[in-house]
Formats: structure tokens, C-alpha cells, sequence
């Protein structure tokens, strides 16, 4: 219940931001935005930290590489989400985009890849999944 909570959550504030985000980028443009976005960000998720303290900062050294480049997409989410709703408006840009991650997770599950119990795809959730890309490009028409 609290991951769906969370989940629930981080999407409302995906959108959020995506709007927020286009429309700063609307009077500073798209690469001032994403970087104020992500100072902000680093701010106040400094200051958290600060306060909470709940990692093990030593533990760096046993991460692997590759996810420590993970902030990277953080990048690349805002400046395409704010472009991407800039051109086709926020309720197809979310819409296009909570499919991709769908689409994404659903990949990596069934591989198993990145340390993620691999999980078989079954005809229902390619069922699923296909039905909500018709419905994103049914949204679009």
C-alpha cells in the first residue's frame, strides 16, 4: 500500500513539474531550465540528507559505476518532458510517457536486467500493454 501510495505521488509530480518546468523554459528557455530545476533540486535534497542521514555515504565504493551515472536521466526526463509539452501539450506528453516507462519496466522485468528479478511475460500483460499504446495514439487522433 505505501508503494502505491508513493507511486500515486511521484506521478502527480511528474506532471506537475513537466508543467512547471515548460512554462519557466518559456521565459529562461530549455537548458537554463533544466539546470535551475536541477540546482533546486540538489538543494534541497542536500538540506533533507542533512537532516536525515539515512545512507551510508562510505558505501560509494561498492556501487557500480553505471548507477551512479543514474541522475543523468534526470537530465534528459526534464528537458524532454518540458520540449515534449511544449510541442504536444501536457496530456499527450504524460500520456506518451507513462506508456514508454510502462513499456521500459515491463522490458527489463522480462530480462531481468539491472539486478531486477526476471519475471516471464504473459500474454495478458502483452495484451495489456498494447491496448495502452492504442490508446495513447487513439488519444492523439
Amino acid at each position: 500500500m505505501k508503494g502505491a501510495l508513493f507511486s500515486l505521488l511521484g506521478g502527480l509530480c511528474i506532471t506537475l513539474q513537466g508543467i512547471f518546468n515548460a512554462r519557466m523554459s518559456d521565459t529562461i528557455g530549455g537548458w537554463h531550465t533544466t539546470s535551475m530545476v536541477h540546482l533546486v533540486a540538489f538543494a534541497i535534497s542536500l538540506s533533507i540528507y542533512m537532516k536525515v542521514r539515512d545512507g551510508r555515504g562510505k558505501s560509494f565504493s561498492h556501487v557500480p559505476f553505471i548507477y551512479l551515472t543514474g541522475g543523468t536521466f534526470g537530465v534528459i526526463v526534464v528537458f524532454s518532458e518540458l520540449t515534449a509539452i511544449h510541442q504536444i501539450g501536457p496530456a499527450a506528453a504524460i500520456a506518451v510517457l507513462l506508456v514508454a516507462q510502462i513499456g521500459t519496466a515491463f522490458i527489463i522485468e522480462s530480462r531481468g536486467w539491472f539486478g531486477e528479478k526476471r519475471i516471464p511475460i504473459t500474454p495478458r500483460q502483452a495484451a495489456g500493454l498494447i491496448m495502452m499504446v492504442a490508446g495513447v495514439i487513439l488519444f492523439q487522433l
